[in-house]
This record gives structure tokens, C-alpha cells and sequence, in this order.
């Protein structure tokens, strides 16, 4: 049966000048009809694990997440994936400062822009202020972080720093860490407060 990982896989091989056979039979095989595009593996965790608490199976319902690996790859993947190529729908996430780019590589592969839900600064911003600051500690708390996290608190680079942009940067201080509370962050949200760009692209596809 064919495999979600794998179609990402292969999606990222064709993306940096491998095949595209691979990429299509695996595209069919699913019944794929939405690609997905976020920046990075935390903003897929984050979509994920909402989808989850939702009773969602996205794959069943054609829709596949890639994560870009960044930003600058928009245009390409938007090529590779929307009617240049898969001809799938593109829908998405973006950062309020990277919209335009975001608007530019879509409509040279003739995705439309509106389609794509934007961050006022980015998804984690906007865990940390659906959340608040004492949730999110709690959730460090649970994974065995605090201490961490109360060291870090009292490095001389953070002193002074808003409590929200200490903890964006502490999500950043060690390798898989964003990734990681990407789903954990949803995973403790109350449902009624979704950030607004998570909740509509979950409702578009």
C-alpha cells in the first residue's frame, strides 16, 4: 500500500533534481487531491496532531502535508506539486512577513495565494499566545523540561526578554526540540482556542 512518508520522500528527492516517476505513481496511489505546504517539520506536527484530536485521517481524505524545509522552497514545490506538475489544490501555511514571496512563487505556478492561511509572526507564535506562557510551561513541566527551562530563564542574553520570546527561543536551543512541542503545544491547546490560521486550513481541506 502506498505510504504518506514516502510520497514526502519523494516529492523531496524530485524537489532537488531527482525523478519525478516515483513521486507521481505514489501521488496516484493515494488518491492524493491536496498538497499541504508548510515551512518545516514543526508546523506538520502541529497540523498532524490537530487532525488527530479531530478524528481527521487526511490521508484518506487525499490530503498530504509536506513540509518545504523552508520558505524559499515555495515556488519550487508549488512547480512541482500544484498544475505545473501533480496538478494538485496547494493550500498552506505562511508567515505575515514572507506572504509576499509566498505570493510570487504561487502565481507563477498558477496556485492561487488565497488559499494559504497566514501567522501573524509565525505557527509558534501563535501556539504561545493561544496557549500563554503558564501552559506552555506546564507542558515543559510534563516532559520532564522545566529545569531547563529555569536555566535558561536566567542566561544573560534572556533577562529582561518578554516571557513569550524566551520561550520561542528556548523551543529553538536543542535539535528537534521545535519539532518535537510542534504537536505538543496542540496536543495541550483547549479546543476552543485553535489559532485562527491552524483552525482554517484543518477546515479547508
Amino acid at each position: 500500500m502506498a505510504d504518506v512518508a514516502a510520497f514526502r520522500d519523494a516529492v523531496a528527492r524530485w524537489a532537488t533534481g531527482g525523478p519525478d516517476e516515483p513521486a507521481r505513481v505514489l501521488g496516484r496511489a493515494l488518491g492524493l487531491r491536496t498538497a499541504v505546504l508548510v515551512e518545516g517539520a514543526s508546523d506538520l506536527a502541529a497540523l498532524e496532531t490537530l487532525a488527530a484530536r479531530r478524528y481527521r485521517d487526511l490521508a484518506a481524505d487525499g490530503v498530504c502535508v509536506v513540509a518545504m524545509g523552508g520558505a524559499m522552497s515555495v515556488a519550487r514545490y508549488a512547480e512541482l506539486l500544484g498544475p505545473p506538475g501533480l496538478g494538485l489544490r496547494l493550500t498552506g501555511l505562511c508567515d505575515a512577513g514572507e506572504q509576499d514571496f509566498y505570493a510570487r512563487g504561487l502565481e507563477r505556478a498558477g496556485a492561487p495565494p488565497h488559499d494559504f492561511f497566514v501567522c501573524a509572526a509565525d505557527l509558534e507564535d501563535e501556539l504561545i499566545r493561544a496557549l500563554g506562557t503558564d501552559a506552555v510551561e506546564d507542558v515543559f513541566r510534563a516532559e520532564g523540561e522545566l529545569r531547563a527551562w529555569q536555566i535558561f530563564r536566567t542566561q544573560p542574553a534572556q533577562r529582561g526578554r518578554p516571557r513569550d520570546q524566551q520561550v520561542r527561543r528556548f523551543l529553538s536551543t536543542k535539535k528537534g526540540r521545535k519539532i518535537r512541542y510542534g504537536g505538543l503545544l496542540v496536543a495541550a491547546l483547549d479546543p476552543l482556542r485553535v489559532p485562527a490560521p491552524l483552525d482554517g486550513l484543518l477546515a479547508s481541506v
